[in-house]
């Protein structure tokens, strides 16, 4: 991938040597992640009004990644992806309030309280400074940092994120990739949530959130100064295009990256490209 360039609107389909894109429907799969290696230092932090979980891997490494992962997510969303960043960065990969291991509290979620957990995370890690990868509700979360603490982000890589509720697909809920999604994560947040029954509940805590937020308006995203890589899947299931496009031409300088055969899913369905789109990013100067 060329440098990034601060004055740049790119919109780029990419063909990858070595990936699997030429595999029919790859977008329709639904891959388990790799297994995640195992972590140099892991626990539960005080953030906030919870405790938020934690991994980090290559802790002597280069500058610092944190990798955020989506709604109903966890941190074993991104075993594709460690292996890839620990060979020039320290990564630090961690559970949202009320996800994977992390608790929750009786405040309403909002992606502005979980951006301010990752901040006090940092703090608790003595981390003045990192970038952001982020998938989804991740992405959301670090273009919340990108807009309100710009002092603490290098570069913001966000996947499938959208910027107002008006950037989601209305054909989401029914969209039978989503359902079997759902069910997968399901069953991560029984195996790994200190309230193991309680998904149900949890799933519609989380869901007065995405009806309703995020609503970042243009102004704000036009504050970003961060190098800022909006990505996502040709084959998106939940953002509409348009809105991805639009989230891009907002942000100053942002670049548009468009993974060919691959949906909000991307970073499972095709590693390799994710990967690349990721390493190039956040290696150029």
């Amino acid at each position: 991938m060329k440098t990034f360039l601060r004055s740049a609107f790119l919109v780029m389909v990419l063909s990858i040597p070595g990936s699997s894109l030429n595999a029919e429907e790859l977008w329709k799969a639904i891959p388990d992640p790799a297994p995640l290696p195992k972590p140099e230092a892991s626990g539960l932090a005080p953030v906030n009004d919870i405790k938020m979980y934690y991994e980090i891997y290559n802790s002597s490494g280069g500058d610092p990644v944190i990798l955020l992962h989506g709604g109903g997510g966890s941190t074993l969303n991104w075993g594709n992806q460690v292996p890839a960043l620990t060979k020039n960065h320290k990564v630090i990969a961690a559970d949202s309030r009320g996800h994977g291991r992390s608790t929750r509290s009786e405040q309403p979620f909002s992606y502005h309280l979980m951006a301010s957990d990752v901040l006090a995370l940092m703090d608790y890690l003595k981390v003045e400074k990192a970038s952001i990868v982020g998938w989804s509700d991740g992405g959301i979360i670090g273009i919340d940092i990108a807009i309100n603490h710009p002092e603490r982000l290098n570069k913001l890589l966000a996947y499938g994120a959208n910027y107002n509720v008006s950037g989601v697909d209305p054909g989401l809920e029914s969209n039978p990739i989503f359902a079997a999604v759902m069910t997968k994560l399901a069953a991560d947040y029984q195996k790994l949530s200190p309230t193991p029954g309680d998904f149900d509940n949890f799933v519609k805590a989380v869901s007065v959130m995405w009806m309703s937020q995020p609503d970042f308006k243009p102004e704000e995203l036009a504050r970003i100064k961060a190098p800022t890589l909006i990505a996502d899947g040709q084959y998106e299931e939940g953002i509409k295009p348009e809105h991805t496009a639009e989230l891009a031409r907002l942000i100053p300088g942002a670049k548009l990256v468009i993974i060919p055969n691959v949906s909000h899913l991307g970073l499972w369905q095709d590693p390799i490209a994710f990967n690349k789109v990721m390493v190039d990013f956040l290696d150029t100067q």
